[in-house]
């Protein structure tokens, strides 16, 4: 058997299946398009399931693809073992409503055995123990002896998830040897050792299976294959584990020479580190090539939680500098080929990871500074273990390794409730297993399957903000039924609609729907391939289905958001102008009051780029710029220079957007005649979303002259108050500030001179007790940093004295206890006792032996928290 390349295995598979008539797919992205269960592509067949549920045609009845995968289930596991990934690709042949079985099962023989010339005496296959009729294609058609054909129960051989498609399936295995084996002499696939080893899957759906538990035969049964292409690459090459896939291992060898430690030749824990960077680096460098930018939730927090796992792991092996970026390069070399989106976004994935990971280092000062404050609290309650929860805190919201709170607290004196620290980590993977088990249970529910016999509605509102139509059908609480009355709200179908859907950023159109005895309100409207659910409520009479009604959009509802857009298609070029061409929309909201557009750049945008940028947006709109769309191919759209993220989402015809010769977009959003029916932009804030993701928010039109009302009212009420006319508005201002900055700088000063006036009373008055002079008083209104001044001062002074100070503030107050030098030799420590202090005000505290403050919440145990300060030295 011939050693074969990864990136040739892929070729070589791809190529087999357009040889059978399979249309060649390129990979979807890892962002799930239109698939809410999902977070991110996570199987080959998961970009498919709109064609095999029929909810969508298929470009061609017979696929193949090899799909770009991110799982994250097993994260745990990844580096500590041979074979667990979080990215891996997925080999796929597909039919949908084709052939079948037969085809499916003599076709994946052929690729393996006379393609890529396994030997034959290697393989073996499982079947679902009722289904004969694959039992009969490999023994009687393929010619696998009955020994190697191995027949196993539902849990393993039948394909099913929830209710709806479903069916048996056959798996071929590869066998290592016995070697691999156990001491089962009946040892064969079913078996937990590592001889056999599962590489292809081939799932024939074709039965449906319904609530009851029933199975009915599919009119069209499909075909669902899928192969880890890593896997495969794994038997071909003759090695046991996916790291030493020779792609995989130019990222590892990378890492190796990185680090300077060398793999499998040094300690257990530097190869699980060398594994996990190895892996992620992978993971990071897809993921932000399809989009996706670190963020607290969702798939961002996926991406962030993988790259500062990998980042983590580079400081345990000694790299202290950011490394990832530049081993993104790596995996771009390796992939690249294959996928070309890392080559075109090499640059833009180096700066995202540079930017993340310098931000990881940020992270690490914030977790250190965190734990000092939690151990000044361990100290101040005398505590020395902080709790599960404050660790997992710091480890699972700022990303700080709990190895490395582990070592600071011992630094401290202190340790950290290791088994909380567990049980909370245990509870988060509890978690994410009921997360995934609900997203496999729910991989085939859609909330849209209500809609499969619907038809597809006509959309007439780019032409028209009206319509006579019929309404086809209703619902109420997710059910049809056949009338809505006064009152209810649901959802409602109609032949054609004049509502825009909300797609593309821009909300949905509202208005009105008149039926022939009834008035019903439009909420909202939403696409669901192709159907238009309008979310209604009755306000007067009622409805029946088949009822001619007369469709109306609001029509300022529509011309506000209409402005909001083009004004983004002008912002996006404009942006482009001033900052450059490496700007790219990464999402955007239209309504109908402001407009919010997010951009790919690495800084803060200056204020005098934002004013040049707001100014370009509205000498565009003073020019009058007719706004056109046109219908035309992909092809043709790039040649007129459209801005799009070109990719197979788009139909073979698309519509394109143009602002006079200014603009050009892909849009599917409505959009106003000229751009000067947008009135006037005004840009109302600018910051920072995600790592390399700047986010505008601006205003137009009604809404710019709302804002200016609401400020001239706001500046009014200002001058109004403060006894001037606007034009005195600002001197006013700055001349309260001088006086207030005066006034407060007179009173510190008078502080000063009362507390200086006060300290030689202070040293002559106090108590002198088994040979210590004793000093207490309560301040009012006094800073702490005030108190710690004055003590010092004392204590230049005088020798052998201990100042137990206390200050009321907002009736909370602050008590503080000072040692002189020579006393901490006779062993007294102001930590140890101002415990006691504060415990008698029902306040806590600590601190080190010459200085230390606590807190308390009542003022009026002061006095007996002073006393307290007597009796201790006593």
């Amino acid at each position: 058997m011939d050693k074969i390349g990864l990136n040739e295995l892929r070729s070589m598979f791809l190529e087999f299946y357009e040889g059978k008539d399979h249309y060649k797919r390129k990979s979807f992205s890892l962002v799930p398009e239109k698939d809410k269960s999902l977070l991110l592509i996570n199987s080959g067949m998961a970009p498919l399931k709109s064609y095999f549920a029929g909810l969508e045609t298929p470009p061609n009845k017979r696929m193949t693809t090899c799909q770009k995968c991110i799982r994250t289930g097993d994260i745990e596991n990844v580096g500590y073992t041979s074979r667990h990934g979080t990215f891996f690709e997925m080999l796929g042949s597909f039919s949908f409503g084709d052939y079948f079985k037969l085809e499916s099962l003599v076709w994946g023989w052929e690729f393996i055995t006379q393609v890529l010339k396994m030997p034959e005496d290697k393989l073996w296959a499982s079947i679902y123990e009722e289904d004969m009729e694959a039992y009969d294609i490999w023994k009687n058609t393929i010619g696998l002896p009955e020994e190697r054909i191995v027949a196993l129960g539902k849990e393993d051989n039948f394909w099913e998830i929830g209710t709806g498609p479903c069916g048996p399936c056959s798996e071929i295995y590869y066998d290592r040897g016995e070697s691999y084996g156990c001491d089962n002499p009946d040892c064969k696939p079913g078996c937990e050792c590592d001889r056999y080893v599962e590489f292809w899957n081939h799932v024939f759906t074709q039965f449906n299976k319904d609530d009851s538990g029933n199975y009915t035969p599919l009119a069209h049964p499909n075909i669902d294959t899928g192969m880890g292409l890593e896997r495969l690459a794994c038997i071909m090459q003759d090695v046991d584990s996916i790291f030493n896939v020779d792609t995989i291992q130019y990222i590892l060898d990378a890492v190796v020479q990185l680090s300077g430690i060398k793999y499998e030749q040094g300690s257990a824990k530097t190869d699980v580190s060398i594994r996990i960077i190895t892996d992620h680096v992978r993971s990071v460098t897809f993921m932000i090539a399809d989009g996706i930018l670190p963020s607290n939730e969702g798939r961002g927090y996926v991406l962030r939680r993988l790259l500062r796992r990998a980042a983590r792991h580079g400081r345990l092996l000694g790299i202290r500098n950011s490394f990832l970026a530049n081993l993104s390069i790596k995996v771009i070399e390796a992939s690249g080929s294959a996928y070309p989106e890392l080559e075109e976004k090499k640059d833009y994935i180096h700066k995202i990871l540079s930017v993340e990971e310098e931000k990881f280092s940020t992270t690490i000062d914030q977790g250190t500074a965190i734990i000092h404050d939690y151990i000044k609290e361990l100290n101040d309650s005398g505590n020395t273990i902080l709790s599960g929860d404050n660790a997992f805190k710091l480890y699972d919201t700022y990303g700080f390794p709990f190895e490395l709170t582990q070592e600071i607290l011992a630094e401290n004196g202190c340790t950290a409730d290791v088994e909380g620290f567990n049980k909370n980590m245990l509870h988060q993977k509890e978690q994410a297993r009921a997360a995934r088990k609900t997203e496999e249970d729910e991989g085939w529910a859609d909330d849209t399957a209500m809609f499969a016999d619907e038809k597809p509605t006509e959309f007439v509102g780019y032409d028209t903000l009206s319509s006579k139509s019929t309404i086809n059908n209703l619902f109420l609480n997710n059910q049809p039924v056949n009338k809505l009355q006064e009152g209810d709200s649901g959802m409602l179908l109609l032949d054609k609609t004049p509502f825009y859907a909300e797609s593309g950023g821009q909300v949905s159109d509202t208005g009105i729907i008149k039926g022939k005895n009834s008035i019903i309100k439009v909420q909202s409207v939403t696409n669901i391939h192709g159907i238009f659910a309008h979310k209604v409520r009755i306000i007067q009479g009622e409805v029946e289905i088949g009822e001619e009604a007369e469709a109306q959009v609001d029509i300022q509802n529509r011309n506000n958001t209409a402005r909001n857009h083009t004004g983004t298609h002008i912002l996006h070029k404009a942006l482009r102008v001033v900052l450059g061409n490496h700007v790219e929309q990464a999402g955007s909201s239209v309504n109908p009051e402001s407009l919010r557009f997010d951009f790919t750049h690495f800084e803060a945008v200056s204020n005098e780029d934002l004013q040049k940028i707001e100014s370009i947006v509205n000498e565009k709109i003073n020019y009058f710029l007719p706004v056109k769309t046109q219908i035309m191919t992909i092809e043709e759209a790039k040649k007129s220079g459209a801005i799009a993220l070109f990719d197979e989402k788009y139909g073979e015809k698309v519509r394109v957007v143009s602002v006079g010769d200014y603009s050009t977009e892909l849009c599917g959003g409505t959009h106003i005649s000229n751009s000067g029916q947008i009135g006037a932009f005004r840009i109302t804030g600018e910051n920072g979303i995600a790592a390399g993701v700047r986010r505008i928010e601006a205003i137009t039109g009604t809404s710019l002259y709302k804002k200016l009302r609401t400020e001239e009212d706001l500046i009014n009420s200002a001058a109004e108050a403060l006894k001037t006319n606007v034009s005195g508005l600002l001197n006013k201002i700055y001349l309260l500030n001088d006086e207030c900055k005066a006034s407060k700088k007179e009173l510190e000063e008078l502080k000063k001179q009362a507390m200086s006036t006060g300290l030689n009373d202070m040293v002559e008055n106090a108590k002198v007790i088994n040979g210590v002079r004793l000093i207490t008083h309560a301040f009012k209104d006094y800073d702490i940093n005030d108190l710690r001044s004055l003590s010092d001062d004392i204590r230049v002074q005088s020798k052998s004295v201990i100042i137990v100070f206390a200050t009321e503030n907002n009736h909370k107050v602050t008590f503080m206890v000072s040692v002189s030098d020579d006393l901490l030799e006779k062993g007294y420590h102001a930590g140890n006792m101002i415990k006691k202090i504060a415990a008698a005000a029902g306040g806590g505290g600590g601190g080190k032996a010459d200085m230390a403050q606590a807190g308390a919440k009542d003022p009026s145990k002061i006095k007996d928290a002073l006393d307290a300060a007597a009796a201790l030295i006593n």
